[in-house]
């Protein structure tokens, strides 16, 4: 659980890397900012900072927002139901650098750090660099992992519905919602 205190502190640092970005964020967005640390406890380490400009029956737009070196753990959008495979987004990179990790051969020199403390529920390792302008699209059912380069980084995700409350990490002691 992240105190009051703390949770001031992770706000004002992503307003800071929003206003680096050139990003603007109205009031009432900033007030509906979700900062997770996924039931860890260590939100700098493993934690995501989200504002949902719109998820509907259609589709969902976000802002991701990491702090510098921030990782969001490994996880997967499954299958709703038979008609529905899951979640499908599109992560486009507007401020700083990701590294996404997704399955397929490692890569041979990793620019992500596993944080130490979790390391074992970090098993896919094909690393996606992402800048300014990049972009790339995951599909449902797949093992996806992320982090913040050294200043932070914003990401635009597109998708399909989201629906957090039923992602499914590796790690059986995140907590997504609730």
């Amino acid at each position: 659980m992240i105190t009051g205190e703390k949770l001031l502190e992770i706000k004002h640092k992503t307003i800071e890397i929003l206003e680096k970005a050139g990003i603007v964020i109205r009031k009432d967005e900033i007030d509906s900012l979700e900062i997770t640390d996924l039931g860890l406890g260590k939100p700098e380490i493993i934690g995501i900072q989200i504002i949902v400009y719109v998820n509907n029956s259609r589709y969902c737009a976000k802002e991701i927002i990491l702090l510098p070196g921030q990782t969001c753990p490994e996880h997967k959008h499954g299958p709703l139901s038979n008609e529905n495979p899951g979640k499908m987004e599109t992560f486009r990179c507007r401020w700083g650098k990701v590294y996404l990790m997704v399955p397929g051969k490692p890569a041979d020199k990793m620019q992500a750090t596993v944080p130490e403390f979790r390391k074992e529920y970090f098993t896919v390792f094909n690393q996606i660099v992402l800048e300014p302008g990049d972009q790339y699209t995951i599909p449902p059912d797949t093992l996806h992992w992320f982090q913040a380069g050294k200043d932070g980084a914003v990401v635009s995700e597109f998708s399909s519905p989201s629906f957090d409350e039923k992602d499914v990490f590796t790690d059986p002691l995140i907590k997504r919602k609730g």
